[in-house]
């Protein structure tokens, strides 16, 4: 299954805000969740995991730990998925 850059943008951003608990209109791509959330490594686990149910792909953590904002986050897992990791 092979999703386009802006459906797998919105999973990501609706998984976040619902682990966060916080309304899906304050993540966009340029929120750094480290710097404006505070986010810790078992809410990126708890992210990590409900992606791979939602986008049926394996997402690694270290990968999303990695990143800096919610579109580099959104830009790794669509290149996984297009390279079909």
């Amino acid at each position: 299954m092979t999703l386009h850059r802006d459906k797998v943008g919105i999973a990501v951003r609706t998984v976040i805000a619902d682990v966060l608990g916080i309304p899906h209109n304050c993540i966009t791509d340029r929120t750094d969740l480290r710097a404006e959330y505070g986010i810790d490594s078992l809410e990126v686990m708890a992210v990590a995991a409900q992606l791979e149910r939602v986008l049926e792909l394996r997402v690694a953590v270290e990968a999303l730990v990695q990143v800096r904002t919610v579109g580099d986050a959104v830009d790794a897992l669509t290149d996984r998925q297009e390279a079909g990791v």
